[in-house]
């Protein structure tokens, strides 16, 4: 750890979420200090009154946009985020996209349009999607996965892969500034591949059921989404699960230097845990 790591303090959007939870976890082990921003520490996408007082005094952030990255609005946030981050002062800038989506494209370009120092992180499926959020209580509960990715492979990427390289990446100086860093996992599963390790590591029986994009949004829709967010939804599953994405990404072995953490471990791991137990 350097002495300007060592001085350096992020801001870190989504601090109690999926990722950043754990950009959180990594930043502060890479050394560098870390400033919470999530609703509970008063900071809010949707107010911009509330932004100024989270970036006093920072050095860098690490934005992830709620939702979606490619949801209406999005873009429209992410810029002016990240404009207001530079105006004062924030110039080292970190932002989570999605591998394969179209409408992300229009967020990272606000964020190259700002004046940042910028780096770019496209990430794979989260593991984590298992085992928090949404579908993880639907898998608890009934014992099925009803969900549109039919047999379509995904190198399904574990989030704290995702802090890790998000902190060093943030910890490097100018090393990955102007990078676009694409992430997975060691290995290509479908869902049902993946709901089968589930049952394997929990001992229960673990079933997954496939529908189409627009069942599923009728499905949202019977349980309260608002309708714009549930057909920003279905055209996201509809890109992200056409196949486009059966592929694997070398971005944590080229900056962390190891090899992805692997779905096994992740369900063994979360099981263990009780993360599925009824």
């Amino acid at each position: 750890m350097t002495e300007n790591t060592r001085n350096t303090t992020v801001v870190v959007t989504g601090a109690s979420g999926r990722t950043g939870s754990r950009v959180a976890r990594s930043a502060e082990a890479a050394g560098l200090t870390v400033r919470a921003a999530s609703r509970a520490q008063g900071f809010d996408w949707a107010d911009r009154s509330s932004w100024a007082e989270v970036l006093r005094g920072a050095d860098a952030a690490y934005l992830v946009y709620p939702s979606d990255i490619g949801a209406p609005g999005a873009a429209e946030a992410v810029g002016a985020l990240s404009r207001e981050a530079v105006g004062a002062g924030v110039r080292r800038l970190v932002l989570l996209s999605s591998r394969g989506q179209d409408r992300a494209a229009d967020a990272e370009e606000a964020l190259h349009a700002s004046g940042a120092d910028w780096t770019v992180v496209r990430a794979a499926w989260f593991a984590q999607n298992f085992s928090e959020g949404p579908l993880v209580e639907e898998l608890r509960l009934s014992g099925e996965l009803v969900f549109p990715a039919g047999e379509v492979r995904e190198p399904f990427v574990d989030v704290r892969d995702i802090g890790d390289v998000v902190a060093t990446a943030l910890a490097s100086g100018d090393r990955y500034v102007g990078d676009t860093i694409t992430v997975s996992g060691p290995r290509l599963l479908t869902f049902g591949e993946a709901v089968a390790e589930i049952a394997k590591a929990t001992g229960r029986e673990l079933t997954y059921r496939a529908v189409s994009p627009e069942q599923y949004g009728e499905n949202l829709l019977g349980f309260g989404v608002p309708a714009a967010e549930v057909q920003a939804l279905v055209e996201a599953f509809t890109q992200l699960l056409d196949g486009r994405n059966a592929y694997l990404s070398d971005g944590v072995q080229q900056v962390l230097g190891r090899e992805p953490r692997d779905f096994t471990d992740f369900a063994a791991e979360a099981a263990a845990a009780g993360t599925w137990k009824v």
